[in-house]
């Protein structure tokens, strides 16, 4: 099933289940986050499609499927590290563990939003990524067990200000407001059932991915040359904690021209940063495309640099 949250005319949100062109509506106030926590997404599901209230999806704006409450972004391709290294190789720590940063949940954009440049980038790029979505919560949560947590998928953009982001790593810390501005999520929740057929031989997900910039072809990858599979990643997210019904892992940004940073890594210098105007368009096999606007944003409200430390004690 392929669950949607929009908005509708006068700004009501509705969520329910995509067949074709038409959107199964669920019962108002629904959402998904509620049937992730009740375990109740596939019987909705079920219901919607039995006898849902049937509306076209032209004319909706499509939002976040999930209004998820917390956000982990792994980095989980090798080949983009490298990239991202500028020919500097990939440090043996990467290989240990699937590591992450927590990201903004407020900072959620639907499937065909403008993004707004964030106030003192002029380094603006894209991350191509597929992200997983936890329907049963838990904690210690071995990799066997892990599939069990996953409800499903959807396409995660990880809008990305290189010049803020590279800045603040400098002081050890961070991705922060390199970051926190955008993250396109959708345009819908696949769940995790209607994609086992794309499951290969090493349990990983061959779903073909794309990504492109006012229709040329930028990045080819697939989400199968992870290092590491989903559910590892559920299970590391959850070691020592716990992860909760609606919670996302996106899965890092995939090579091949995943992000406009790796590329610049690899010695390309006939693609510039983002600008106003510029249209990315993502494709996942099997779960839809996204296709945002970047347009301009607000200029920063100055704040001053640290001043030097006193040396006084009391």
């Amino acid at each position: 099933m392929r669950f949607a949250t929009v908005s509708e005319a006068g700004g009501q949100v509705r969520c329910g289940v995509v067949r074709d062109d038409t959107l199964l509506r669920l019962p108002a106030g629904t959402t998904v986050l509620d049937l992730l926590r009740t375990d109740g997404l596939r019987d909705a599901g079920a219901r919607a499609l039995a006898d849902g209230d049937a509306v076209p999806l032209a004319g909706l704006r499509l939002l976040p499927p999930v209004d998820a409450p917390t956000v982990r972004d792994f980095v989980a391709f090798e080949e983009h590290v490298e990239g991202m290294t500028a020919g500097a190789g990939v440090g043996a720590e990467w290989y240990e563990a699937p590591t992450f940063y927590f990201t903004n949940p407020y900072a959620l954009v639907g499937a065909h939003d403008d993004v707004a440049v964030p106030p003192g980038c002029s380094r603006l790029d894209f991350e191509c990524e597929v992200a997983a979505v936890i329907g049963r919560g838990g904690a210690d949560i071995a990799p066997e067990d892990a599939s069990a947590h996953i409800a499903g998928y959807t396409i995660f953009n990880d809008w990305s200000a290189r010049d803020l982001q590279f800045r603040e790593m400098a002081v050890r810390l961070g991705p922060c407001k390199g970051k926190d501005f955008a993250t396109t999520l959708g345009p819908v929740l696949v769940t995790a059932d209607e994609l086992e057929p794309y499951r290969d031989a090493d349990g990983f997900l061959a779903l073909g991915m794309t990504v492109a910039v006012n229709g040329v072809e930028i990045g080819r990858d697939l989400l199968s040359n992870m290092g590491w599979p989903f559910e590892d990643l559920v299970a590391y997210a959850s070691r020592g904690t716990e992860v909760r019904p609606g919670d996302v892992l996106g899965s890092g940004t995939c090579g091949n021209g995943g992000c406009l940073a790796e590329l610049w890594g690899r010695g390309r210098t006939d693609l510039p940063p983002l600008r106003p105007g510029d249209v990315v368009t993502m494709t996942v096999e099997g779960l839809g495309t996204l296709r945002n606007t970047v347009v301009a944003g607000r200029e920063p409200h100055p704040i001053a640099q640290a001043r030097p430390r006193p040396r006084t004690r009391p």
